[in-house]
């Protein structure tokens, strides 16, 4: 009877010692198990079960956190959906190469305006962000890593005195 009490203590004491682990669920379904040391602005800093080195993931490759604790649920972004015909407006550029730890890269695209165009400065740079954001979609993309980010304004730009906004970056998703 003692070993019956004894197996089932130990058997609640292993349950209870696992549900301690936090668990992240990212976008792409795959869940990480470890402890949630904290969130900041575009990241989440977590080391993985059973071990101490710390490891940094987007917060936007992350959809939530169960913590084991308190079984807190805690939404951190929404999935971005880049299908269908205007898909590529919730395309997201990032600037900080930080935001896409936990992200699966893509090809590098880009953006420009014609050489020869009549746009002023910020409708040209609306129009190479659109074409950015579009090639992006088209791959299923969901974000950008801006790598360049180029505008020549008159004679620097060409004869005719318009203005060609060239934009880089590499696509991601999740």
């Amino acid at each position: 009877m003692k070993q019956i009490i004894l197996l089932l203590t130990l058997a609640l004491g292993v349950n209870v010692a696992t549900a301690q682990a936090d668990v992240m669920t990212k976008h792409n379904g795959e869940e990480i198990k470890g402890k949630v040391i904290k969130i900041e602005e575009f990241s989440i800093v977590f080391t993985y079960q059973n071990e101490t080195a710390e490891n940094t993931v987007s917060k936007y490759a992350v959809e939530k956190i169960v913590y084991g604790s308190s079984g807190r649920v805690e939404e951190v972004t929404e999935k971005i959906n880049v299908r269908g015909k205007d898909g590529w407006e919730n395309v997201v550029i990032l600037e900080d190469i930080s935001y896409i730890a936990g992200l699966k890269k893509g090809s590098e695209v880009r953006g420009k305006t014609g050489l020869i165009n009549f746009q002023t400065g910020n409708t040209g740079d609306k129009k190479a962000e659109k074409k950015l954001k579009m090639a992006a979609a088209q791959e299923g993309c969901q974000f950008i890593l801006l790598t360049a980010d180029k505008t020549t304004v008159g004679a620097n730009s060409n004869t005719l005195g318009g203005s060609q906004a060239i934009k880089k970056g590499v696509s991601y998703k999740y």
